[in-house]
């Protein structure tokens, strides 16, 4: 096991991954910026490292910064947890360089599931199904264009070199193609320095359902599903687990595995599909990272994911099989965003009042407490608030109870919007797809 651990995030995953070392006996040293010296991760590590930059954010994506803090310290390895340089290459093979371990794949895999084709075609070898799609970079405007009428619309534009939804574009007809085509790659210039963007069929009514995986570089296996599919700007807000039956999830879980040992992954992976209202799975990508959401599947399984990545990455072989992961019960988690319910825009400030629920299978994960200031510069999340009952409906009942004990004042925040979804009919019949939130606008009417 690695003797002292560098964590190059900060919030709430800061905190997170520091208690799964904690656990483990390994030391702990947190980077921070300006804006973040007097967090909860930073005051309860065994050291932080300062790393001055004017740009607040500057702070968590100079790769040289967080290989040099890894080296004053002393770490054995970096965590980086999820966002920032979490699936960075670089940071990656500069640390392997320096004889430090990254807590995650390797570069090579790293470099393989950054790009989406090399990782959709690599997914196909390996006998997982995916959407019909170019396969490969769209070179001119005729090239895409031919390509979109013969899939049919509607077709979806994604940026080849990133995720989380940016540079997507829906196009409905052909009329919409030449704007929507030059808005990807406008945007994925701007995001990834890279515009080669591609065409695959848009999945109409789809569901997002993600498997987390773990392997150890030979093997893998996975712990089951999350249901993913309420989300505002491509980003997810609500998540529970699980949702499939046991026949489907044990056969496409085996593909998952399949996929995951195909490139020797070693660490922690969600792989996410779209299901179509038809029930058929289409591949969308492969986060080679810890999940927001992993917290989910940690209460359904009973497992520390964030423990075991740092395991397998420290050299352990996988340490359970698949015979032996076992799904209890139904989670939810709503995130706590310092947002406007009504208007989604962020509200960052100080936190005057902060009292967080508890109770039997309540769990928050958060870095905030009265008298926090939430930065303008970072991510909304203020917490995440997880619950596990022995079924749906109790996980519902349960979520809104812990809401309304919730108490923040000095920030707006989803608390509403969350409550306004947990009691929606559609919600409570599981009739939930990627287009939720546009399919009812009026969830907040007369709140």
């Amino acid at each position: 096991m690695f003797r002292r651990v560098l964590i190059a995030n900060r919030g709430e995953i800061a905190l997170r991954i520091l208690r799964s070392l904690r656990s483990l006996g390994v030391e702990v040293v947190v980077t921070h910026g300006r804006d973040d010296r007097l967090t909860l991760p930073v005051r309860l590590a065994d050291e932080g490292v300062f790393i001055a930059r004017d740009d607040p954010l500057a702070s968590y994506l100079d790769i040289e910064a967080v290989v040099s803090a890894a080296k004053e310290v002393g770490a054995d390895a970096v965590h980086p947890g999820y966002g920032f340089l979490a699936e960075n290459s670089t940071l990656a093979e500069r640390l392997a360089e320096e004889g430090i371990a990254f807590i995650g794949p390797s570069p090579e895999v790293l470099r393989l599931l950054g790009d989406k084709l090399s990782a959709r075609d690599a997914m196909v070898r390996a006998g997982l199904p995916v959407a019909q799609g170019s396969g490969k970079p769209i070179s001119n405007e005729r090239e895409a264009w031919a390509m979109a009428e013969d899939i049919g619309y509607p077709v979806m534009l994604k940026a080849a070199a990133g995720g989380g939804g940016i540079g997507m574009q829906i196009v409905e007809s052909a009329d919409d193609f030449e704007t929507a085509l030059r808005l990807c790659q406008g945007r994925a210039l701007s995001a990834f320095g890279d515009d080669r963007v591609f065409v695959e069929k848009y999945i109409e009514g789809a569901q997002h359902i993600e498997f987390q995986v773990l392997g150890d570089g030979s093997k893998a296996i996975h712990f089951g599903e999350r249901f993913c599919s309420i989300q505002r700007r491509h980003q997810k807000i609500i998540e529970e687990g699980p949702w499939l039956s046991e026949e489907v999830r044990e056969e496409l879980g085996a593909k998952v595995v399949a996929g995951a040992e195909a490139v020797g992954y070693k660490g922690l992976a969600t792989f996410e599909f779209l299901r179509d209202a038809d029930g058929e799975f289409y591949f969308l990508e492969v986060n080679p990272r810890v999940q927001v959401e992993h917290t989910v599947t940690e209460m359904i399984a009973g497992v520390d994911l964030v423990s075991l990545g740092i395991r397998v990455a420290a050299g352990e072989s996988l340490p359970i099989t698949q015979s032996e992961v076992s799904i209890s019960g139904h989670a939810i988690q709503t995130r706590i965003n310092a947002e406007n319910p009504f208007t989604l825009e962020p509200s960052p400030g100080r936190i005057w009042e902060c009292h967080w629920p508890g109770g039997p299978g309540v769990r928050v994960d958060t870095h905030a407490h009265t008298g926090y200031d939430m930065p303008p510069s970072f991510d909304s999340l203020l917490a995440k608030v997880i619950v596990w009952a022995p079924t749906r409906s109790e996980a519902i009942a349960k979520m809104d109870s812990a809401l309304k004990e919730t108490l923040i004042i000095g920030v707006d925040t989803l608390i509403p919007l969350h409550r306004a979804i947990l009691n929606e009919t559609d919600f409570r019949n599981r009739e939930i797809t990627i287009s939720y939130l546009d399919e009812h606008p009026g969830l907040l009417d007369g709140a």
